[in-house]
């Protein structure tokens, strides 16, 4: 079975992005998952291999427009207050910075989170 063109590129950046980008347990890697149903964020401890916090906009009942991405960022970047975690690495997932994946990052950013 071949896999199409579009999702080798994305899967192609998406190795490359993970090559570089490990999380720890001080600072844990702040992965974006983009579909058409939902945003959804986690806080992933990679030397330990757990995750840390996560956040949906299903379990917001927001919709996974640029609005949904904002209430998002703010509700992740307030479960890592609570957890005491202040700052992150930022993995977009092979999604391009911009738009829903743009407004959640700035969002967290202004939520308290540094990355």
């Amino acid at each position: 079975m071949r896999i199409p063109k579009k999702l080798y590129d994305r899967l192609a950046r998406k190795r490359r992005i993970r090559s570089r980008v490990r999380g720890s347990a001080a600072r844990p890697r702040m992965t974006v998952y983009r579909s058409l149903s939902q945003i959804s964020v986690q806080l992933i401890d990679d030397a330990a291999g757990r995750t840390v916090v996560a956040a949906t906009t299903k379990e917001l009942k927001a919709k996974p427009n640029t609005d949904g991405a904002k209430k998002l960022g703010t509700a992740i970047a307030k479960k890592a207050k609570d957890a005491n975690i202040d700052t992150v690495i930022f993995d977009r997932n092979a999604y391009r910075y911009h738009g829903r994946i743009k407004e959640l990052a700035n969002a967290a950013r202004s939520g308290g989170l540094q990355f």
